[in-house]
């Protein structure tokens, strides 16, 4: 009785072409995850200005100008979720009746997301970005 002594496995071949595939796979998947967490970080960014933005007119609010509103120390937005590792917050320009908040991309950020650069919101409500990408990419 002959059994037929054909090894079980895989060939060389074979694993090479998976690993084609998987190599293929991970060159799409990972700059379009290193754009998302670019982009999710920027949000979180345009959400944290807009919380300075409102502390600034509770202030003016209650005192009539925003001299002297800027928070001294950063509000739990710049913090959380390890923003303050990407973006700088910082409220300037501070006058009687104006203010411009701007976040500022810092480290890996910075290097990744030329579009938008830095991010700025002032007392009127005006958004601005200082990259190469239109107002409309950024806010």
């Amino acid at each position: 009785m002959k059994s037929s002594s054909r090894n079980a496995g895989f060939t060389l071949i074979e694993l090479m072409i998976v690993v084609l595939i998987v190599s293929i796979l991970a060159a799409i998947a990972i700059p379009s995850y290193q754009r998302y967490v670019m982009r999710s970080y920027r949000a979180a960014a345009r959400a944290c200005t807009m919380e300075y933005s409102q502390f600034m007119e509770r202030f003016y609010t209650t005192n009539l100008t925003y001299v002297g509103g800027a928070p001294a120390t950063a509000l739990g937005c710049a913090s959380e979720s390890a923003l303050d590792l990407r973006y700088t917050m910082t409220v300037g320009g501070i006058a009687a009746r104006t203010y411009t908040i701007s976040a500022t991309p810092i480290g890996v950020q910075a290097t990744r997301d030329a579009q938008c650069g830095v991010l700025t919101l002032d007392q009127a409500g005006a958004r601005g970005e200082g990259g190469t990408g239109t107002l409309s990419d950024c806010w």
